[in-house]
């Protein structure tokens, strides 16, 4: 019996180690983030203050239209760009993250079945149809899990299938709008 409660400690310990793994992954994509953020914020307060020179140096009405419609088409360009940077930073981090839970779970079931198959091999005589609706009722909650993932995967395509829809549209309407001005 030892073994089985030192089979569930390792994989408690396993499942530990996997967590701190997520967390670090999680960690380093909210750093992707905050990086792009800043060179973002960066270069938009460069390119606020040229501009702020470049109004006051106009002359006219006609140029100052000129100027801020000319701003536009690079602005809507930039922040597309941005929020496909976003985009792509999320998908990395949600793949990985999805890569690693899928995993660890396979093992966690794999484990946890081993440790079940072994524990109803040494029950008492007696107790086999409990231990098969345990076994049945282990078997359902793992295929609740596997539908939960596999909906969580197809949200997230719909997600990034809609976002990059989104972001194209944004752009061609400006691109569209600049042009007939």
């Amino acid at each position: 019996m030892n073994t089985i409660f030192e089979q569930f400690a390792a994989t408690n310990q396993a499942n530990l180690q996997a967590l701190q793994g997520l967390s670090t992954k999680a960690f380093s994509g909210v750093e992707k983030l905050v990086e792009l953020n800043m060179a973002s914020s960066k270069a938009i307060l460069g390119e606020s203050f040229n501009h702020a020179q470049s109004v006051m140096a106009v002359k006219d009405a006609k140029e100052l239209i000129a100027l801020q419609t000319g701003m536009l088409k690079p602005l809507a360009e930039k922040s597309a760009a941005y929020f496909q940077h976003v985009q792509t930073i999320a998908a990395s981090a949600g793949a990985d993250f999805t890569k690693t839970v899928e995993a660890k779970t396979a093992e966690a079931q794999k484990a946890f079945g081993g440790a079940v198959d072994k524990l109803a091999k040494s029950a008492p005589a007696g107790t086999e149809s409990a231990v098969a609706a345990f076994k049945s009722a282990l078997s359902a909650g793992q295929n609740a899990v596997e539908t939960a993932q596999t909906s969580a995967k197809k949200a997230m395509e719909v997600a990034q299938t809609n976002f990059n829809t989104a972001a194209t549209q944004a752009v061609d309407a400006v691109k569209k709008a600049t042009n007939v001005a």
